[in-house]
């Protein structure tokens, strides 16, 4: 089985309206569709675009008011992903949860169901400029093309999550990312293609490119759309099956073959995942079963 994906380099800049949010999501959705794509992964925190608007006096708005887009933001991907027939993994957007700030990253299903799947480690810099709180719940999402899993950028720096995904069946794992910088962006993709070698799973990952000058900690971007899979013989030497232009406002599209994975699972060059050496370590598969 096959799955085409897309993921966008979303570009962050100043705009005036939701409408104007609204426009630019449209466009990168009706590019993944003209391109056959069933599945469409935007950044994290790509609705902060949202507080550029300002509150019409002069001044700029704060994360504390980005969870007052959300009825605007749910309606908008629902209906999009109703229109096209897509699933479309919202970037993330910030909620508030008993008076909390959570990350946190949305399925939107071509059916109008809506999943959830709150970031579960938190950087200092969102635990010290904007306050927010860590998910404390994980789980796995069933699609008509298989098992996935939603890991918003520092999460995917932790192999046990990795492998508790893999242990429940994910042969996918969606990365919204966002990064300032170089440092921050190679952490991100080189523990991206470690996982991918790990567990012998698919990591979709892109992240924010452009600026936003009147949003605090949003000043500057650094980001590329990748698709990365195991490294072995049926795949791309490099484990890249697509990559964007750094930092340009793009998207890219790949189709994921997951025999390949079951293949190289039993019989690569190398079985990562069956060769775990659960006499030394934690076998998430048995945790999670039990």
């Amino acid at each position: 089985m096959k799955i085409r994906v897309s993921a966008v380099q979303y570009h962050l800049h100043t705009i005036k309206s939701f409408e104007e949010f609204s426009n630019q999501c449209e466009h990168y959705i009706k590019t993944a569709q003209e391109y056959g794509s069933e599945f469409v992964l935007f950044p994290e925190f790509f609705t902060t675009q949202l507080l550029s608007i300002g509150n019409g006096q002069g001044s700029s708005l704060t994360i504390n008011n980005l969870p007052s887009f959300t009825e605007q933001y749910l309606n908008l991907f629902k209906k999009l992903a109703e229109e096209t027939g897509m699933h479309i993994i919202g970037g993330t957007h910030v909620l508030t949860r008993n008076n909390r700030l959570y990350n946190v990253a949305h399925l939107f299903y071509p059916d109008g169901r809506v999943e959830e799947q709150a970031k579960l480690h938190i950087t200092p810099t969102e635990v010290d400029e904007w306050n927010m709180s860590a998910g404390d719940s994980f789980k796995i999402f069933e699609t008509d093309k298989g098992k996935i899993a939603l890991l918003t950028c520092y999460d995917i720096e932790f192999p046990e999550i990795v492998r508790m995904a893999k242990a429940k069946g994910a042969d996918v794992i969606f990365c919204p990312s966002c990064t300032d910088d170089r440092h921050g962006f190679h952490r991100v993709r080189y523990t991206s293609h470690a996982r991918a070698i790990e567990n012998q799973v698919y990591v979709v990952l892109t992240g924010t490119v452009g600026s936003l000058p009147t949003v605090d900690f949003m000043r500057a971007n650094f980001g590329q759309a990748v698709v990365i899979t195991p490294n072995d013989i049926p795949f791309p030497p490099k484990g890249l099956l697509v990559e964007g232009e750094i930092n340009q406002d793009m998207i890219v599209t790949a189709d994921l073959d997951l025999n390949l994975l079951y293949e190289v699972r039993e019989k690569g060059s190398v079985t990562t995942w069956r060769d775990r050496r659960v006499d030394l370590y934690v076998d998430w598969e048995k945790h999670v079963e039990g």
